[in-house]
């Protein structure tokens, strides 16, 4: 099982400093979320919380990913970089794989990317990207992130995206992982085509109906759940008896976080408290289940 803590929408001067923290008390890596602006008005529902509210998000603080994980990478050595969820139509595919790619070579193959359509269709017009097809147009541009990662010429002609033969330089010596998340039938689908689905949040056995289909599918693909990262949060994961029913499920990565973000009230816990959280989470929890 793998700890990624839970750090978006936090005081921006505590990342650096919780890096190291989270580091040294054997956290795997350590995860944000992709928020780029706040609409004043906005018609669409989010599909992870109870009133469909977008509130939530109105006084939260978030830096963009891709600048922030170079400066927490600068301070630690083997903790990982996951984004959840990055918005990947809202940008242009060339410059979102260089972006990360850059990223990747910079933190020594330590970026992750958790990757998302994004629910609302204020964003997509803010970013001058279409709201329809959003789907189709992340598909093409997986390809062209995989294609373009390895470094060679790679060119590409599809429904949405027309490319030339280019390449880039330097690209990370790894695949940098690509996790997907969403709960609807076609999300699971492109999840199970790439390294692993990331839970959004939700019920409990909504989360266990999607591993299982996500079983099925990697199955009807002739792929086993080797290597598959399924990545959930849940109240479960703060006792070992909790995370060994998830590990049984076939959970690989939990999300740790002691904020609710979606209560919609800024997170005021002082960096001193935070570490002592999580030193406190890494005694009492990881090192007892890694123990047993």
């Amino acid at each position: 099982m793998k700890f990624y803590y839970a750090a978006s929408a936090i005081n921006p001067t505590f990342y650096v400093p919780l890096a190291q923290a989270l580091e040294a008390a054997g956290f795997d890596g350590v995860m944000v979320g992709d928020s780029i602006i706040y609409p004043q008005q906005s018609e669409a529902d989010y599909p992870y919380n109870s009133d469909g509210s977008r509130s939530f998000l109105e006084q939260l603080p978030f830096i963009e990913p891709m600048s922030l994980f170079p400066a927490m990478a600068a301070v630690t050595e083997k903790l990982k970089f996951r984004t959840t969820i990055y918005k990947l139509p809202l940008r242009n595919p060339v410059l979102a794989t260089k972006s990360a790619t850059s990223v990747a070579v910079l933190s020594n193959n330590r970026l992750e990317l958790g990757i998302g359509t994004g629910p609302w269709p204020e964003d997509f017009k803010a970013s001058g990207q279409p709201w329809p097809k959003r789907g189709g147009r992340m598909d093409e541009m997986l390809e062209i992130f995989r294609g373009l990662e390895k470094g060679d010429y790679f060119g590409h002609e599809g429904s949405h995206y027309q490319l030339d033969p280019i390449k880039l330089s330097p690209v990370p010596s790894e695949p940098i992982p690509l996790l997907i998340g969403g709960h609807a039938d076609v999300a699971l689908r492109r999840a199970a085509r790439h390294d692993g689905w990331i839970h959004a949040g939700g019920p409990h056995d909504e989360m266990v109906a999607a591993v299982q289909r996500l079983r099925e599918l990697r199955q009807e693909q002739g792929k086993s759940m080797d290597g598959f990262d399924i990545h959930v949060g849940s109240g479960l994961a703060f006792s070992p008896e909790g995370l060994a029913s998830l590990a049984e499920l076939g959970v690989t990565t939990v999300s740790i976080g002691f904020h609710d973000i979606y209560s919609g009230h800024p997170d005021e816990a002082s960096l001193e408290q935070k570490i002592e959280q999580i030193n406190g989470f890494a005694e009492q929890v990881i090192k007892p289940f890694r123990a047993g």
